[in-house]
Parts: structure tokens; C-alpha cells; sequence
């Protein structure tokens, strides 16, 4: 029985599997090229890494933290979701950290910045992370646990 054609998405990773088809409803493990938090989902995914007592992240360079929700803070709250987003940061050595003026919304910012293209997967601990699918993208919104175990193993399922 001939295949059925495959969506943008399993093509994407398909190819990232190195395979020449994947299942529809199928479950697989691939690497991520991109992850994403803001201020509110940030120090929540911070908190489970931290408890876990692993030492590093997978790769300070896929990780972007962006302080678009609560830059200026407006209140002694706001200001301490952003420093333990900014401590995070300077611990694990993240490149990707935007607050203040070198800031902007996160999901035109990475575009902005070239930090997402066609065929990627992009997770972010935010509703609005499948926007990069406009760009060809494989980008879908996950929990803050779930973004926590990418930034230990590199991976989602």
C-alpha cells in the first residue's frame, strides 16, 4: 500500500531523524535546535532544571530567555521573575538573553535576530512558540517541565 504524502511537520522530522518517513500519530525522540522561555514560564522551568542538581545545561547557545512580559518591571515581583531569569543566564553562560533595550517581543525578536529558519524545532514554555511555523519551522508551545528536560538532554518527544 502506497504512503500517504507527510505534513510540513513530519518532513521536518523525518529529516531530522535521518528517516525516510515517520507515522502519523507516532511518537519520537529528536533534538531541538531552539528553546524558548519569557518571564513568566522562565523561572518556573528554572526552578525543576535547578532541583534536578544537573551542573549544565545542554547547550548554552540553543537556549533563549527573553524578558518581554514584565521589561520595565512593574512591580517587586515582576523584577524578581527577571532576576532569576538574569542569574540563570551569567550561571549557565545562555548567549541568548534579551531584557531591556535590547529586547522586544519574543516571537519577532528570534526571526529578527536569525536565531530560527525553515526545517528547525523550536520549543517554548509559551502559547504563541508555533508562530515560527510561518518561517518553516517545526515550533509547538510545551510546559515549563517539559522545557526544563531540554535543557538537560537536548531533546523532546
Amino acid at each position: 500500500m502506497k504512503k500517504r504524502p507527510m505534513t510540513l511537520a513530519e518532513k521536518i522530522l523525518s529529516t531530522k531523524l535521518k528517516r525516510a518517513y515517520v507515522e502519523p500519530g507516532e511518537l519520537v525522540e529528536v533534538s531541538v535546535d531552539l528553546t524558548l522561555a519569557n518571564d513568566i514560564t522562565g523561572p518556573l522551568a528554572i526552578k525543576i532544571f535547578e532541583s534536578t542538581k544537573i551542573e549544565k545545561v545542554f547547550d548554552p547557545e540553543k537556549i533563549v530567555l527573553v524578558m518581554d512580559h514584565f521589561t520595565p518591571n512593574k512591580d517587586i515581583k515582576s523584577a524578581e521573575q527577571v532576576r532569576i531569569c538574569r542569574e540563570f543566564a551569567k550561571k549557565y553562560q545562555i548567549l541568548h538573553y534579551y531584557e531591556g533595550g535590547a529586547c522586544g517581543i519574543e516571537h519577532a525578536l528570534l526571526p529578527e535576530l536569525g536565531l530560527v529558519g525553515p526545517g528547525d524545532i523550536v520549543i517554548g514554555a509559551d502559547s504563541h512558540t508555533c508562530t515560527y511555523g510561518a518561517l518553516g519551522a517545526f515550533a509547538t508551545g510545551v510546559g515549563s517541565t517539559d522545557l526544563a528536560a531540554a535543557w538537560i538532554t537536548g531533546k523532546m518527544i
